[in-house]
């Protein structure tokens, strides 16, 4: 009895830890600037198949959603990822699952050639000069690191990252504790101001 009681003590505790991490991640370098023109980056995951697989399935959504958040006009979505393999671009992929089956109708460029988080960053620049607000979509550890390069890349642009709707409480509750260890192991070798995760 004593050790279920223990399992199961530490298996709440693991989920609440799991939780809290990637919502603080959500919030990292991240601040609350306004204006109209915003530009929603999605960002790819390995993906060798002829569809959109699960994680870039759910990645597209979180995207679509964070436009939903706040209701804005003048959004551009960026779909960024190269082809892995000979397939098609994951930037294509994604931009496909959002059109056909979630219907959405409005701004998509593409970002075909990246194959490393920093590379997305690096190429989606040149898409982002023009706007006043930028939201980064990915699972939040991922996107932190992606925040953390934008910064490095163009400090100047990183002042117009807002949060983008990656976090919601429950969804995915049960890998988030396996999220939450690939996070910090992803996230080691920022430099410490950019490891910084308090919202």
């Amino acid at each position: 009895m004593r050790r279920r009681t223990g399992v199961a003590i530490a298996g709440a505790v693991a989920l609440a830890w799991g939780e809290w991490l990637n919502w603080r991640w959500s919030r990292a370098l991240v601040g609350s600037r306004g204006g109209a023109a915003e530009a929603v980056v999605v960002l790819g995951y390995r993906n060798p198949q002829a569809t959109a697989n699960v994680i870039n399935r759910w990645r597209v959504r979180t995207g679509i959603r964070s436009i939903a958040a706040d209701g804005a006009h003048g959004t551009r979505v960026i779909f960024s990822g190269g082809a892995t393999g000979s397939g098609a671009a994951e930037a294509q992929l994604m931009a496909d699952y959002a059109k056909s089956v979630l219907e959405f109708d409005g701004t998509v460029l593409l970002e075909d050639q990246s194959a490393t988080t920093w590379e997305n960053i690096t190429n989606v620049i040149p898409l982002l000069e023009d706007v006043d607000r930028i939201k980064i979509a990915s699972q939040p550890a991922h996107a932190l690191k992606a925040r953390a390069y934008l910064r490095r890349q163009r400090p100047d642009l990183a002042e117009r990252l807002v949060r983008a709707d990656d976090y919601r409480p429950g969804e995915w509750m049960v890998v988030k504790p396996l999220l939450a260890l690939y996070g910090l192991w992803t996230l080691r070798g920022l430099h410490a101001d950019e490891r910084k995760i308090s919202p």
